[in-house]
């Protein structure tokens, strides 16, 4: 499930979702993933059915990037993006491939950084 929604992800938005962590070696219920230009809030706040978590924080107007980002050398423009989802073992193809088009609508409606 997990892989279904990267796939479903990076297939519609290219290089504008990018994986965060190694290719093979992750968890196989955990997808973090950066939507390059985006804030990840925005892409959340555009998604009120999903529960997911941003990978940067906003604090007094001012972005930063998340410490473990800034150590994986994740650039601000990917890291300020950055959503992690986690997914149950009950979570179902349907399930995913409705995130998978409630997010890239949001993506798609959202402003550049």
């Amino acid at each position: 499930m997990r892989d279904r929604l990267h796939d479903g992800l990076t297939q519609p938005l290219g290089q504008d979702a990018v994986l965060l962590g190694h290719p093979e070696r992750r968890l196989p219920n955990t997808l973090a993933i950066g939507f390059r230009g985006r804030l990840g809030g925005e892409v959340l706040a555009g998604c009120p059915d999903i529960c997911a978590s941003t990978g940067a924080a906003c604090h007094s107007g001012r972005r930063e990037r998340s410490a473990v980002l800034e150590a994986m050398n994740v650039p601000e423009e990917i890291a300020f993006g950055a959503v992690r989802f986690s997914l149950g073992r009950f979570t179902t193809e349907a399930e995913i491939d409705q995130a998978v088009l409630m997010l890239v609508n949001a993506i798609a409606g959202s402003l550049k950084t």
